[in-house]
């Protein structure tokens, strides 16, 4: 099963990422180590999951790298479920969020999917977690706000700005992660993809592949325009012209039904 935010307790959750706006910080006032808080704690998590991905962030690993025992972490946070929800809120409040300038809706919603690819380039783990259930804290709040602004003059209702948002991000994380994948065989010693193919191309080119016209022919003039079997960052690309054609002709009819 997929790492998911939302999957810890509700409301532990809801009061550590509320903490700096509610009356009482829910942090202990004495830990058994001075100078030990959440935000540091969320800090050298995100550090390591950046580093190794979320496999390695364990509650006994991030200890070590904080020099303390592994169940005085829990003295601020509950556990790892709650700990990703506070991660990746943290994440989200960092991003930047420059004011939108007069433009065309398109160029604003052009400019919130290049903000969150961004985002998934400095913490592939992100793009990884299953957000089905939201971490419902400041950074989601003002992510989710600003975002929504960018579709002010689409004449989308605001359940299909919504919708059209969700789809939106939905495309953006799907296409990170192919980016991520590629780059991840790379690192491992996989090659890039001019290298597999020269590895596999003499094998392969003595294969009758006759049968499959449409697959050899379409398949070949798709690897010399790209130099490769599949071109992650050209997926990426052609994925967003498609996805504004789509949410252009969504506004489209709404300003015909209006």
């Amino acid at each position: 099963m997929s790492d998911a935010t939302g999957s810890g307790d509700p409301a532990a959750t809801l009061r550590l990422l509320w903490r700096s706006h509610l009356p009482t910080d829910p942090s202990p006032r004495r830990g058994p180590r001075r100078g030990l808080s959440v935000e540091a704690i969320v800090e050298e998590a995100t550090m390591l999951a950046d580093a190794d991905g979320l496999t390695a962030l364990t509650m006994r690993r991030l200890a070590e790298r904080l020099d303390v025992r592994p169940m005085s972490l829990y003295t601020y946070v509950p556990g790892r479920a709650e700990l990703l929800d506070l991660m990746l809120d943290d994440a989200y409040a960092a991003m930047p969020r420059p004011p939108f300038a007069d433009v065309p809706w398109q160029q604003r919603v052009r400019a919130i999917a290049a903000g969150n690819l961004d985002l998934f380039e400095r913490h592939p783990w992100a793009a990884e977690l299953s957000t089905q259930r939201p971490p419902l804290g400041p950074g989601q709040m003002v992510k989710y706000d600003y975002e929504l602004s960018a579709f002010t003059g689409s004449g989308l209702d605001d359940v299909a700005t919504d919708d059209a948002l969700t789809y939106l991000l939905g495309f953006v994380r799907n296409a990170s992660r192919d980016i991520h994948s590629a780059r991840a065989n790379e690192r491992a010693g996989g090659g890039d993809d001019q290298q597999w193919w020269d590895a596999v191309e003499p094998l392969f080119s003595q294969i009758d592949t006759s049968a499959y016209p449409l697959a050899e022919r379409i398949g070949a003039a798709a690897g010399a325009a790209h130099a490769s079997a599949h071109d992650a960052h050209h997926a990426y690309r052609f994925g967003l012209e498609r996805t504004m054609d789509a949410l252009e002709q969504l506004a489209a009819r709404a300003a015909e039904n209006s």
